[in-house]
Parts: C-alpha cells; structure tokens; sequence
C-alpha cells in the first residue's frame, strides 16, 4: 500500500459537536437487527435532525471547504464539456480540412488534365494550320511557277528577232 491508499485519520472534532457525533454513532450501533438481514432499523426523523445539527456545528471552514468541493467539481464539469466541444469541433474542422484536401487535388487534377487536353487540342490546330498554310503556299508557287513562264515566253517572244523593217523606197 501507498501513502495514497491509507486511510485518512477523522479529523478532531471539538466538544459538542464530537459529543453528537458519538451519540450518533451509539444510536446506529444500538439499532435493532431487521430480521434475516444485516440491516437496522432507526428513526429517520431522530438521525436525520441529529445529523443537521451536527452539520451546523461545523467549522465554517469545513462549510467553505465543501463549498469550495461543490465548486471545484462544477467547474471541472463545464471544463470537460468545453474540452468534449473543442475536440468534436477540431474532429469536424480536421474532416472538412481532409475534405476540402480531397476537392483540390481533384480540381488540380482536372485542372491538369484540362490543360493537357488544351495543349494537344492547340498543337493540333497549330499543325493543321501549318499544312493549310503549305498547301496554299504550294498552290501558290505552282501559279507563280506558271506566271513566270508565261512571263519569260512573252518577254522571249518580245525580243525575238523581228524581221528586219522594210527600206524606205525613194531614195
């Protein structure tokens, strides 16, 4: 056994209240035996004024320590509540902290995936434009190709040799 599990010694109560005490205590050892039990009988009226008047013949410091006692134990009460209620609500503000973690990773990740899908979508269309854009410069080269030909025979036609221009007769 520990210092702790040893009973406390009853504290000494001075004069008429110990006296009271002690009558009390010969009024329950003297009790009668309720038959086939281990329990007794007695006046209730008599113990209880008995035990109200021992409780008024108290030092006002036993008053104000149970007081105290009544206090303590109210106030521990409401701190275990408010301590039950931080932790119900820090429970619920860690889910929606979880919960909201969830909901971003998924925006982020279609967030991602949208983003790839717009890069390949323009890279797409850029490809498509560069063919376009090559098939018209093609058509285009194949006219100029056919423009310039058609330049450089008429010039050649121009410049060919003419027959030479009659003589003026006269002379």
């Amino acid at each position: 056994m520990t210092d702790h599990d040893q009973p406390t010694p009853a504290p000494v109560v001075p004069g008429a209240l110990a006296d009271l005490l002690e009558h009390l205590l010969t009024e329950i050892e003297n009790a009668r035996a309720v038959p086939l039990s281990s329990s007794v009988m007695i006046n209730q009226e008599e113990m209880l004024e008995s035990l109200h008047q021992a409780a008024e013949g108290l030092p006002e410091e036993l008053r104000a320590a149970r007081w105290m006692v009544r206090e303590r134990e109210t106030y521990i009460a409401r701190t275990n509540e408010k301590a039950k209620k931080i932790l119900t609500d820090a429970k619920a503000e860690s889910e929606r902290l979880v919960s909201d973690n969830y909901i971003v990773q998924e925006a982020v990740e279609e967030a991602n995936t949208l983003i790839r899908n717009a890069e390949n979508e323009a890279q797409r269309i850029r490809l498509e434009a560069e063919d376009y854009a090559e098939r018209h410069l093609n058509e285009a080269e194949n006219i100029l190709g056919e423009l310039y030909r058609y330049v450089t025979e008429a010039r050649a036609e121009l410049h060919k040799s003419l027959p030479p221009a009659p003589e003026p007769q006269g002379t």
